[in-house]
């Protein structure tokens, strides 16, 4: 009998972005809050011949998979030498400023630490998630946070609102590095964001949170705009283009409110996601016999 791994990928929105400067090599120094949302993907490893099976076929298995990625880092950074057959049922969807892809490959790494007793400290952990994308640290901590840098410098605060969060993906993806390419950094900003993050509540974020990237993708992308004030109309307190788009959620305080809005969506055919409030992601990676 094989042993059969299983662990859940969970997605990530950001609660404000500012923009503050533009780098070398396409890169920006940015500011956001990260929190988690129950968006997740289903992971599923057993010993075999090294091998990924997505169940969205859309999805490449390449090496331009941040999971084959983080599977080759292991391999030249960390000694991983056995094979496995890893088996992923998605359903964040992709393209969307939900992280889904990134969280992956902190899943994977997260997994295969365990899986193969590679023996790597978290501290070892985020230094490989580094390498393969800005926000792989935060998936791997596993807590939500303030982040700065180029998003991979993250302080741990419980940002997690005490509200119901329903997000929306409205069809179409978002070129990240688009988004960035057209917006415009504000090296000070209004407000600090921390500031906003930890002592006002959602229904004043309406008047002073910004996602700076939403100038960039609305007007590409009209049906993300029409998305954000949609949700002000199903009566969110707050609402907001999550990363670079495009999925966008709001942040309700009643749940008959924000169930109605996600059934509202699921009705106009848009994939939605519904988060219970102070919700806190299982990491936990578990045996089951085959």
């Amino acid at each position: 009998m094989a042993n059969l791994w299983i662990s859940n990928s969970y997605a990530k929105i950001n609660l404000g972005l500012n923009v503050l400067e533009k780098l070398e090599k396409g890169y920006h120094a940015i500011e956001t809050g990260f929190c988690f949302i129950e968006w997740s993907d289903r992971f599923e490893v057993k010993p075999g011949r090294m091998h990924l099976e997505m169940s969205d076929p859309k999805i490449p298995v390449d090496d331009s998979n941040l999971i084959v990625k983080a599977i080759k880092l292991l391999q030249q950074e960390a000694g991983l030498k056995d094979e496995y057959n890893i088996k992923v049922e998605k359903n964040i969807p992709a393209g969307a400023g939900l992280g889904g892809g990134s969280s992956n490959a902190a899943t994977t790494l997260r997994m295969m630490n365990k899986v193969a007793n590679l023996g790597l400290s978290q501290q070892d952990l985020l230094n490989l998630g580094r390498k393969l994308g800005a926000d792989v640290p935060f998936f791997i901590k596993g807590t939500p946070g303030f982040a700065t840098g180029l998003g991979d410098e993250i302080e741990e605060l419980d940002l997690q609102p005490d509200a119901w969060i329903v997000s929306v993906f409205p069809n179409i993806e978002s070129s990240t590095a688009e988004a960035y390419q057209m917006c415009e950094p504000k090296p000070e900003p209004e407000f600090s964001l921390r500031n906003l993050l930890m002592e006002e509540e959602p229904e004043e974020w309406r008047y002073l949170l910004e996602n700076d990237l939403e100038k960039a993708v609305f007007p590409r992308h009209h049906l993300v705009g029409n998305l954000k004030d949609q949700f002000y109309e199903f009566g969110a307190e707050y609402a907001s283009m999550s990363g670079s788009g495009s999925s966008v959620f709001g942040v309700f305080k009643q749940d008959f409110v924000a169930i109605n809005a996600y059934e509202s969506f699921h009705k106009l055919g848009f994939p939605a996601n519904l988060t219970r409030p102070k919700f806190k992601p299982d990491l936990g990676i578990y045996l089951k016999d085959e």
